[in-house]
Parts: C-alpha cells; structure tokens; sequence
C-alpha cells in the first residue's frame, strides 16, 4: 500500500498560483493511478483532477479545466497539481489519492483506496 503525503498548500489572493506536491511511499507508484480531490467548508469531498499511471492520460473536472494542471514524475514518486487563476471558491482542504491499476476516468471518492492527510489552500479576494 503506498502512502501518501501532500504539501504545498497555503494562502493566496485571487487571481494567483499555488502548485501543490503529493508524495509517495511505500508501494509501486507507476501502478498507481493518482487523483486530487478537495472538500470546501460544509461540502462533501469532490474530484478535481486524475492522472493515469504513465502520465499521458488527464481528466478535469468542468470547474477547474483551463486552469489546474495535473502532472507526475514517476522517477520521482510524487504527482503534483498546478493552480492557476484561483478563485475564492477553490478554497479547500485539497486531499491526493491513489488506486492500483484504476480508471482516470475515477471520479467518486470510494473508488480511490489511498489518501493523503490533506493541505488548506485558501483564496481570498
């Protein structure tokens, strides 16, 4: 089972940037099709972005497509999430997940078998 640990996250004010790490240990991570989801205050937790285990297949949510950017460097064990143009509304706790052998296509939390402890990112108009 691979562990996973996020960073990078923080305030920012709208408009700006943040790229957010998530760090794997413990298993094979080129097996692991990797995902960020987010939970904002009094929401249930919701997908943002899964990248496939080679790196060459995305998919977005609608809300963020054209301004996060989901990438991994397997050499490195560790998928990232870069954020452009925030809005308010992207404020959240910001969790990484992983399945073994999954779908990009894996939108709904339950699918993903391993999480990280989360990070606050918090944008401010």
């Amino acid at each position: 089972q691979v562990q996973l640990v996020e960073s990078g996250g923080g305030s920012v004010q709208a408009g700006g940037s943040l790229r957010l790490s998530c760090a794997a240990s413990g298993g094979t991570f080129s097996t692991y099709t990797m995902g960020w989801f987010r939970r904002a205050p009094g929401k249930d937790r919701e997908f943002v972005a899964s990248i496939s285990r080679s790196g060459t297949l995305t998919y977005y949510d609608d809300s963020v497509k054209g301004r996060f950017t989901i990438s991994r460097d397997n050499a490195k064990n560790t998928v990232y999430l870069q954020m452009n143009s925030l809005k308010p509304e992207d404020t959240a706790v910001y969790y990484c997940a992983g399945v073994a052998y999954g779908s990009t296509r894996y939108t709904t939390p339950d699918l993903y078998k391993n999480w990280g402890q989360g990070t606050q990112v918090t944008v401010s108009s």
